[in-house]
């Protein structure tokens, strides 16, 4: 299984990714969490101290890996843009609670952007985590559309977008699901987050199509507790993680 979870910022992306990838490490399935987004604290949600989220070296910062594998170096402008990549997720991802993190970090450019080393590498990155067959593979992407724009999860299963009650939210998905279906991805579900009452759950069944969304996870004050003491969510929103394990019965059900 390979997803990708998308949605704008601080609607809940990481306690999904987090929580799902934890949910499969249990089962004992080989579960690689890839941390797609610049602003990167999924490691926090996994279960790493702040100490030893501090410590990782983004894959993006990791020049001398990246000019090995490119070829690029500052007296060669020519590099590979299909870098052997297939060793790094497993050689420079972090266990834990039985979840390998693969911290990719972001490539800061200007203008509109380019294609240059640290990119390419990246998205070779992100294109090889989509071959690991047997293992469940979830990123957890960055905030916006860029990541579509760029297509470095055209590979993926299925995008789930997490929204909040909102008509904000609600374009986002519509946004992610016209953009990936440019790419050729044509799972694009939705899992509503921060749901406090009945009205809601209405709000959302009336604007997102039944066979899109996956399910509900309703406003836990547990989940802000965790994230105000660096903890991960799995340890201390037993609610939540039951919410949270009834989308992953879905999304096994039509895995088998």
């Amino acid at each position: 299984m390979k997803v990708a979870i998308t949605g704008k910022g601080g609607v809940g992306k990481t306690t999904l990714s987090s929580t799902l990838a934890r949910l499969y490490a249990d089962e004992g399935r080989t579960v690689l969490a890839a941390d797609v987004d610049p602003d990167a604290n999924l490691g926090l949600a996994l279960g790493l101290s702040q100490e030893e989220v501090d410590a990782i070296v983004p894959i993006s910062k990791m020049r001398t890996l990246v000019e090995e594998r490119t070829g690029a170096s500052a007296a060669n402008q020519f590099y590979k843009l299909n870098p052997y990549v297939a060793d790094i997720p497993d050689t420079f991802s972090k266990d834990i609670n039985g979840v390998k993190l693969l911290v990719m970090g972001t490539v800061d450019v200007g203008g509109s952007g380019c294609v240059c080393p640290e990119h390419v590498m990246l998205k070779s990155i992100l294109s090889a985590l989509t071959y690991r067959k047997n293992d469940v593979v979830i990123m957890d992407m960055e905030a916006g559309l860029e990541h579509l724009g760029r297509g470095t999860a055209a590979n993926m299963d299925q995008f789930i977008v997490v929204i909040e009650p909102g008509a904000r939210s609600v374009q986002t998905y519509r946004n992610v699901k016209r953009l990936a279906g440019d790419l050729g991805v044509k799972k694009v579900r939705v899992v509503a987050n921060k749901v406090r009452e009945p009205a809601d759950e209405e709000f959302i069944r009336s604007v997102i199509p039944e066979e899109d969304l996956l399910g509900f996870i309703h406003y836990n004050p547990q989940i802000i507790d965790a994230d105000r003491l660096g903890k991960s969510p799995y340890d201390f929103c037993p609610g939540a993680i039951e919410e949270i394990r009834k989308i992953k019965g879905i999304l096994d059900r039509e895995e088998s």
